[in-house]
């Protein structure tokens, strides 16, 4: 199955938000290069929340570019198989913390945004990794800082997206 029929897939099965989940498979029935970086009318991006239940934090990357504090995540790969892998490799690669685990079930919400052209448009489809109890970071290339945040603390910082997603992930928790 290509990295394009497993994104339909998952959207196909995905229970929420259900007018938003449906203009993404809009979008990528219009689009078949829509999950890819050179689709300029935008295209599907995987990230994934960072998250330590057991202390009641989360992760969050201070993104080079846009100076936010963030979940991790990115564009999509052709090595990656799956939406859920790519969400994955990009937790991984920018947190540097071996040994993340998906949160079981599909994704957790979706979230699209504008980003500046050529794109557009992000259709980000966004999980959540527990991290493992000894879990040491380190700063990718991407961020110019990772932090730990409280439950309470991360609407202090980083903008309303992510505060949902920290909300549907402790509800799925």
């Amino acid at each position: 199955m290509s990295l394009y029929d497993d994104a339909v897939l998952v959207l196909k099965e995905y229970e929420d938000q259900d007018g938003l989940r449906r203009s993404y498979l809009d979008h990528l029935a219009a689009h078949p290069d829509g999950m890819w970086k050179s689709c300029t009318a935008g295209h599907l991006t995987a990230s994934a929340l960072v998250i330590d239940p057991a202390r009641g934090r989360v992760l969050l990357t201070l993104h080079r570019k846009l100076r936010m504090w963030l979940q991790m995540g990115g564009h999509c790969e052709p090595g990656d198989a799956t939406v859920r892998a790519a969400a994955l490799r990009e937790a991984t690669e920018e947190s540097g913390i071996a040994g993340l685990a998906l949160l079981p079930g599909g994704p957790v919400r979706l979230d699209r945004h504008p980003i500046p052209a050529p794109c557009n448009w992000h259709f980000d489809v966004q999980y959540a990794v527990l991290a493992p109890p000894d879990a040491v970071h380190a700063i990718s290339d991407e961020s110019l800082d990772l932090r730990w945040y409280a439950y309470d603390e991360v609407a202090g910082v980083a903008d309303e997206s992510v505060v949902r997603l920290l909300e549907a992930t402790r509800a799925r928790l």
